[in-house]
């Protein structure tokens, strides 16, 4: 007798299956941390080696899961294996409650401990030069027992190799080994120095932008330019000649108060240009899409409370530093 498939194709989306819960929290939890292994690790049997278990356990424990969930998460063949639409879903939310977990142990574990000993933190140039010196500097106020080294570089690829804590990092992490705690993010708009519109009028269309000389900051845009309508989720793409291109945002802001062209921007760096009116805002209902803002660190047993005061400490001070106004 042949048994039934418990999968079914699901209109428009992935097949599901008849959803049956799972006991226990913890249960679950593992569930959850076995499919985040099997794709990080792009196979079963390599998820079995990191977790130093049998790929038929980790097969047994996928199958838990998309049981307990009513969805298939991936979809598999004898050489390949792939997200579902639902598997994406699940990985992304996933992954955010095991960082939230982690750092929630971090934070009872070092919850009565007194901070002591060296912090060494890398932060971008473009904060740490000023910035999140502010914060820090209070961070330093409150645990006195604690020294930093403040590292300002854009960029961590070996945490253990370089003896690096934590990071600040702009984008969204891609080193599946790091744990990252999501801190705010960062709204970006278009400006220009009055000079680069000849006395024309502050062009609403974002279409218009494209005859501007340009500033482009390479990590970010370079020849083309996505942007978005505040509030009809309208996207426009805008293809842009620079006539300056670089790495460095103070460099991209002082070419454009000098008027060589337009650039995208945030109000915690040009606040103060805008309102002197030495820069203005082109295109004010369009958007770039915002940076996400992340602190950064490996997974470990054990955190030491440094770290963890620190984590809680920038997850307070860093929205209201990078937010600010759209305008």
């Amino acid at each position: 007798m042949t048994e039934k498939s418990p999968f079914s194709p699901a209109a428009g989306g992935s097949p599901r299956i008849q959803a049956v819960p799972v006991d226990g929290a913890g249960y679950r939890f593992e569930l959850m941390e076995t499919f985040v292994r099997i794709v990080e690790a792009g196979s079963l049997s390599a998820a079995a080696a990191q977790l130093h278990t049998t790929q038929p356990t980790i097969s047994r424990r996928l199958q838990a899961l998309e049981r307990s969930l009513g969805m298939r998460l991936l979809q598999r063949t004898t050489h390949t294996m792939r997200l579902t639409v639902d598997g994406e879903r699940c990985f992304k939310r996933a992954k955010e409650l095991l960082a939230n977990w982690a750092a929630f142990e971090a934070d009872l574990r070092g919850a009565q401990e007194e901070p002591d000993g060296l912090l060494r933190v890398a932060v971008p140039h473009a904060f740490g030069q000023e910035r999140f010196v502010e914060p820090l500097a209070q961070f330093l106020r409150d645990y006195p027992r604690v020294s930093v080294e403040w590292l300002l570089q854009d960029e961590v690829r070996d945490f253990v190799g370089s003896g690096i804590d934590c990071a600040i990092q702009v984008g969204e992490p891609t080193d599946p080994a790091v744990v990252a705690i999501r801190l705010s993010k960062v709204p970006r708009f278009v400006v220009a120095a009055p000079s680069v519109l000849n006395g024309a009028d502050v062009p609403a269309d974002p279409d218009a932008l494209a005859a501007l000389p340009w500033l482009a900051l390479r990590t970010y845009y370079r020849t083309e330019l996505a942007l978005t309508h505040s509030v009809t989720g309208e996207t426009r793409r805008i293809a842009i000649r620079p006539r300056i291109t670089t790495a460095n945002l103070y460099a991209l802001r002082s070419a454009a108060l000098l008027g060589v062209g337009a650039c995208v921007g945030s109000s915690w760096m040009l606040a103060d240009d805008l309102a002197r009116g030495e820069l203005v805002h082109l295109a004010p209902e369009w958007q770039a899409a915002p940076l996400p803002v992340y602190l950064t660190y490996p997974h470990a047993q054990f955190y030491p409370s440094r770290l963890v005061r620190f984590a809680a400490m920038m997850r307070e001070a860093v929205p209201g530093l990078v937010e600010g106004r759209d305008t």
